[in-house]
């Protein structure tokens, strides 16, 4: 009865938070300065010799809630995973409540033949009909698992041997791309050197011709190009890779192709945006596609794929060779790890429930509101797109007060220009209405990121925050 209890109360709390993110009278966050925050914070969080009675328990977890940012609010835009989709929720309290890793099929036996099923679904929109997966502990490490399963593919006896007798390996990716692909060539005794950016356009995508040159000085310094990693979304512009292009080339050098969609992945369930991820089906060897961005699933759910089952057999095994496959008991031979968190279960419940169709309807939707942002822009006074016509959910724009229009362009403009997405943030902060990103890029003054992934975000929404950043910036 007192654990009932106890869990009721809780439930009750949580249910009133996730109602304050969805009540747009209510803040996104109450903001303090971190100092202020600690002292705040100080009792609460200091670990005491003597229990504490459920009541206080509860007490102590209102107020952790109290100081949290709520990332389902409809006007949070800061980070790219947002929202709250309560069928992911409800399968993350489920998955808290069984608690069983899902290393093996004997401890996991559902979760297992599910994540089995969800990752064959995700393989064939990309295409592939023999593919296979994991879910990793983020996107990060789903990139460190390509270069890895990419190193051991190509030289089998790497595991055994180590790099001491092969030519300095070189990867190649895009100066656009997430940082995780050098942290990859960092972790795995590659070098950060040894990771080659590529050229981007003017609109952040991977240049082919660049990255034909790069191979071929690669190659003439007697190096060993292995692997190009192109991205389908990246972080700040939002930009696609030309992966058809740049298929060709590695199919032309023998190299190993990643594609990093953990951002854009999402738009394969779209039959009107899958088009920005052509390409991805012919000759990519993996894929690493995040749910908890695009789709909406609860942090953290990450997908590591490949274009073929055996590929993942064997690489991180202590006992085989790789190749080999393996049965059911030797599942964790997949991974880096031994027992793994079940991030499937959510994933799978919010599928089903929405069903593909409603999936893509969402993500259509998302891609609308997107356009609708874009309109507002270009109409009204003071912003400044970034990219004209951004072709994803990123838009990166300037607000122009009024005392700077009359400068031409040029360093003067562009350093006053950069210190007003920064004061407009601070401002917002404080007041905690509504949250969004800025950050330079290049050459660029530092400019506004916006980010539309939260399907509880309306035109009303977006209204509201161009409303703030022309009142703030005025000041």
């Amino acid at each position: 009865e007192i654990t009932q209890n106890f869990l009721l109360h809780l439930t009750n709390i949580l249910v009133g938070y996730i109602h304050a993110s969805n009540n747009e009278t209510c803040k996104v966050l109450e903001f303090h300065h971190p100092r202020l925050l600690l002292g705040r914070l100080k009792k609460v969080l200091f670990l005491e010799s003597q229990p504490q009675n459920l009541s206080q328990t509860l007490k102590n977890c209102q107020q952790i809630l109290k100081y949290c940012v709520k990332t389902g609010h409809p006007k949070f835009f800061n980070q790219i995973s947002q929202g709250l989709d309560v069928v992911g929720l409800a399968g993350e309290w489920i998955t808290a409540v069984t608690n069983v890793s899902i290393a093996c099929q004997i401890e996991a036996p559902v979760y297992v033949y599910m994540e089995e099923v969800v990752l064959r679904k995700m393989c064939s929109l990309i295409g592939w009909k023999n593919g296979a997966g994991i879910l990793t502990p983020g996107g990060t490490m789903s990139n460190l698992y390509s270069v890895s399963f990419c190193m051991q593919f190509i030289f089998p006896k790497l595991k055994f041997n180590g790099l001491s007798n092969e030519k300095p390996l070189v990867l190649f990716t895009s100066d656009q791309s997430h940082f995780s692909i050098k942290r990859a060539g960092m972790l795995l005794g590659i070098g950060r050197e040894n990771v080659v950016l590529i050229k981007s356009d003017d609109r952040g995508k991977m240049m082919p011709g660049d990255l034909r040159l790069k191979i071929l000085s690669c190659i003439e310094a007697n190096k060993k190009a292995f692997l190009v990693s192109a991205t389908s979304g990246t972080t700040v512009l939002g930009a696609f890779d030309p992966l058809h292009e740049i298929a060709n080339l590695c199919e032309e050098f023998g190299l190993w192709f990643h594609v990093d969609a953990a951002w854009g992945g999402g738009l394969l369930l779209s039959k009107t945006h899958r088009h920005l991820l052509h390409g991805i089906h012919r000759l990519a060897h993996s894929v690493t596609w995040n749910p908890h961005k695009l789709m909406g699933i609860p942090l953290q759910c990450s997908a590591f794929l490949v274009r073929e089952k055996n590929f993942l057999m064997g690489c991180n095994s202590v006992t085989r060779d790789l190749g080999i496959l393996a049965g059911d008991e030797f599942l964790d031979d997949r991974t880096m790890q031994a027992s793994r968190h079940n991030d499937i279960l959510k994933l799978w419940l919010s599928w089903k429930a929405k069903g593909s169709r409603l999936l893509e309807n969402q993500i259509d939707s998302l891609m609308i509101l997107s356009r609708y942002m874009q309109g507002q822009i270009s109409v009204r006074p003071g912003f400044e797109l970034v990219l004209e016509e951004p072709e994803f959910l990123n838009i990166c724009f300037w607000y122009v007060p009024q005392r700077l229009r009359h400068l031409p362009p040029g360093a003067e403009r562009d350093d006053k220009l950069s210190t007003i997405a920064p004061k407009v943030k601070a401002v917002m902060m404080e007041k905690g209405k509504t949250m969004i990103g800025y950050q330079p890029l290049g050459d660029k003054p530092n400019f506004f990121r916006m980010i539309i992934s939260n399907p509880a975000s309306s035109e009303e929404d977006i209204d509201y925050l161009l409303d703030q950043i022309q009142l703030y910036g005025e000041l």
